[in-house]
């Protein structure tokens, strides 16, 4: 096997095999439709009872569950990431989530649908967070599926294969959206969960027989903590800027809070379960033309102003996507958001593969994991019982229309806009407030000088080379 070594690897010794880009490309595609699977199932929870309660504080308090949880098993993903072979990881993630599907389908079908949907019974909480557990197991092979890119890629296309993975979810986000509102529309709930439990069965068939070659260390110091938040928050000290770059990161997921708990009603009422899965694949496809264009060009320069960009143009979307009920207007805003995270997801990933030594990386993208993925819950669960008691009653008298017409206009769906401007309008200013910062300055020259050792070490490979 011929093999070539990146320049200025983060774990000096370690070769990227020759045949590794396209290992890399079957286990992007085989996460890609795992995660389908994964998002098919959740998204169609969501649909499935706000369609059956119309009720927003059940969609907010499960999209907050969903990334609370995720925020709670970041650290514990990451750590197993860097202690276990990446397939192996990948292999357990798998599994671990078809076990709890197939469990929770038995027990929807056990129950009955009529049972499950009453939200003052507690079956369809059961239900809920059985559901919520195999989809947070399944965000595992996301950190797996970031080391790769390292371990696989070489380091000057580090930028563009964080690309394809925003295309591959983009594409991934678009199906998903249709097949789960239709899928819900015209199957029901219990149909859409064997064709999940079916699809994520084939996943598993792709994936034990790859080959991901990966070369370990034999460890020579003491063994690590299952849950290993010390390591994680060392390696993120140990490189200047580095915390501040996951709390601008986090950013977004400030807004993304807002969104998750009023997004889906929204859409759902301006166009029914079917047609909202139908346009929110549409609006979807900017998550596809955004990570193309990042696999294309890169990140640029500084891929922590890209971010901080990325996040002020994304508030300001998200402020102006529902000043009216207007269909188009809400499309073209879910769409420019879609096309704006995964520029700044590729942005993180690449600057984390660059300054972080790739033995440490599972726990800092775990570290990352954990503080991104709390922001959105702790917005969406203000959110979701401030809209269904107070925004939302409030925007539906005569008092409240009257007072926001002139910025918000007129429709069913006032209070929800009233939000996600005001949601909107705080993301943008807190990246504007990021860019004056010290952190951002100083985490700019560390990459600008990792870049710089890279270029020079590359030089000299190439020269070695030659000789």
């Amino acid at each position: 096997m011929t093999t070539e070594t990146p320049p200025h690897s983060p774990s000096p010794g370690r070769t990227v095999p020759g045949n590794g880009f396209r290992t890399f490309l079957h286990v992007l595609v085989n996460t890609a439709v795992a995660n389908v699977t994964t998002s098919f199932l959740w998204f169609a929870l969501t649909f499935w009872i706000y369609v059956e309660t119309r009720n927003v504080i059940a969609t907010g308090v499960i999209g907050a569950s969903y990334m609370l949880f995720l925020s709670l098993f970041g650290m514990f993903f990451g750590t197993l990431v860097d202690r276990f072979r990446k397939k192996a990881v990948m292999v357990w993630a798998t599994v671990a989530a078809l076990g709890v599907f197939v469990l929770d389908a038995a027990f929807f079908f056990a129950v009955g649908e009529e049972r499950i949907r009453d939200l003052s019974a507690p079956w369809f909480w059961i239900f809920a967070v059985v559901m919520l557990a195999g989809a947070v197991v399944e965000q595992l092979r996301s950190i797996a599926l970031s080391t790769t890119v390292t371990l696989l890629v070489p380091q000057e296309r580090h930028a563009n294969a964080n690309g394809m993975v925003g295309t591959v979810q983009g594409v991934a986000m678009l199906v998903t959206s249709v097949l789960s509102g239709l899928s819900v529309g015209f199957l029901g709930m219990g149909w859409t969960l064997v064709i999940g439990v079916a699809a994520l069965a084939l996943t598993l068939l792709h994936l034990v027989p790859l080959r991901i070659p990966e070369e370990r260390a034999e460890r020579t110091g003491p063994v690590e903590a299952w849950v290993d938040v010390r390591g994680g928050w060392l390696a993120v000290r140990a490189v200047p800027g580095l915390l501040a770059l996951v709390l601008f990161t986090s950013l977004n997921n400030l807004f993304g809070g807002v969104a998750m708990a009023v997004m889906d009603p929204y859409g759902i009422d301006m166009f029914g379960v079917e047609g909202w899965g139908f346009w929110f694949a549409v609006a979807s496809t900017g998550f596809i033309a955004g990570g193309a264009v990042v696999a294309k060009k890169g990140v640029g320069k500084n891929p922590i102003r890209t971010i901080l960009i990325v996040v002020i143009v994304l508030g300001a979307a998200g402020a102006v996507s529902t000043i009216r009920e207007w269909a188009w207007l809400y499309i073209a805003g879910v769409w420019l958001f879609m096309a704006l995270i995964p520029a700044a997801e590729a942005a993180e990933q690449t600057v984390i593969q660059r300054v972080v030594p790739y033995e440490k990386q599972g726990r800092v993208f775990g570290f990352a994991m954990t503080f991104e993925a709390a922001a959105a819950p702790i917005t969406a669960l203000v959110i979701a019982p401030l809209a269904e008691l107070l925004v939302i009653p409030y925007m539906r008298t005569d008092a409240g229309q009257r007072q926001w017409e002139w910025l918000l206009g007129t429709g069913e769906s006032r209070g929800i806009a009233l939000l996600l401007l005001l949601g909107g309008v705080c993301t943008a200013a807190l990246a504007c407030a990021a860019l004056l910062a010290p952190q951002y300055r100083r985490l700019s020259e560390r990459y600008r000088a990792a870049a710089a050792e890279e270029t020079g070490a590359g030089t000299e490979t190439r020269e070695h080379a030659a000789v």
